[in-house]
């Protein structure tokens, strides 16, 4: 079993073998699927494979496979991201079966390549759910992860994820790709706010990949915020304590807060 993917401009050499050599060619839209093949004058047989049959055509698709070479394709993207194809590959694999992959056009990858955000670390996190208290509780879950983060998205929930992305995450840099690897490309970057204005009222077409920058780093507590909250401490606990309980709570070094601390006593007793 294979699993290439492409756009006319794209495809390799090797994906146009495999599919000319497969036996069966599962798909999502035999009609998407069918451009390419007639493109290419391939006419290996096609199966509507997709969310909605996919429990019952899985079965047959992996004992052809056992057979004789299955080739499965995704209409947008390398299969198996956010895509039915992941179950059919685990059991596929649990079964025997051999599987390489040919890849092609991915459009998380894509976007991180071109938003300008930092790639050493990043977390794809899929589709946020619809329901806004859902959505909302999943963001509250990544918003200490140090990395960019990664979603799918539709048109029309575009500029409520957008919004609710930066009520739980702060107004951090962000961008959004629409149409990725395809004609109509395009990529705009900007502050969560910003985006989320600019389709407030006009959702675009296409699919779409919301990039969002690592948590900024938080501002240092000034000298005059840490005395403050030593002084309110040391009103009701011992120096070792209130500097413990300061340092934890601004997020400095212990020993530091500690040596203020007894400055900080000495002045107060004199006074």
């Amino acid at each position: 079993m294979a699993t290439p993917i492409g756009n006319l401009g794209d495809i390799s050499p090797r994906a146009l073998a495999v599919l000319a050599g497969a036996s069966l060619i599962a798909c999502e839209d035999t009609r998407v699927t069918g451009k390419l093949l007639h493109y290419f004058n391939i006419s290996t047989r096609m199966m509507p494979y997709h969310d909605h049959n996919a429990a019952r055509v899985r079965p047959a698709l992996i004992a052809r496979a056992l057979a004789e070479p299955v080739a499965l394709v995704s209409d947008a993207g390398t299969p198996l991201i956010s895509d039915p194809g992941c179950k059919l590959v685990a059991e596929a694999r649990a079964a025997g079966v051999t599987i390489v992959t040919i890849p092609g056009p991915s459009a998380v990858i894509a976007a991180l390549s071109i938003a300008g955000l930092p790639t050493d670390r990043f977390l794809f996190a899929g589709f946020l759910p619809a329901k806004a208290g859902a959505r909302a509780a999943a963001i509250a879950e990544l918003a200490a992860v140090p990395a960019t983060l990664a979603f799918y998205e539709s048109g029309p929930r575009l500029a409520a994820t957008l919004a609710a992305l930066r009520e739980g995450l702060g107004d951090r840099p962000a961008a959004v790709g629409r149409e990725l690897t395809k004609r109509h490309e395009e990529m705009v970057t900007g502050s969560l706010s910003t985006l989320a204005a600019r389709w407030a009222d006009t959702p675009p077409k296409g699919e779409l990949v919301v990039i969002v920058g690592p948590p900024l780093p938080a501002a240092a507590p000034e000298a005059g915020d840490i005395d403050s909250a030593l002084t309110e401490a040391l009103a009701t606990m011992r120096v070792k304590e209130a500097a413990r309980h300061v340092a934890e709570r601004l997020g400095l070094p212990k020993s530091e807060v500690y040596a203020r601390a007894l400055a900080l006593k000495a002045t107060l007793g004199d006074g």
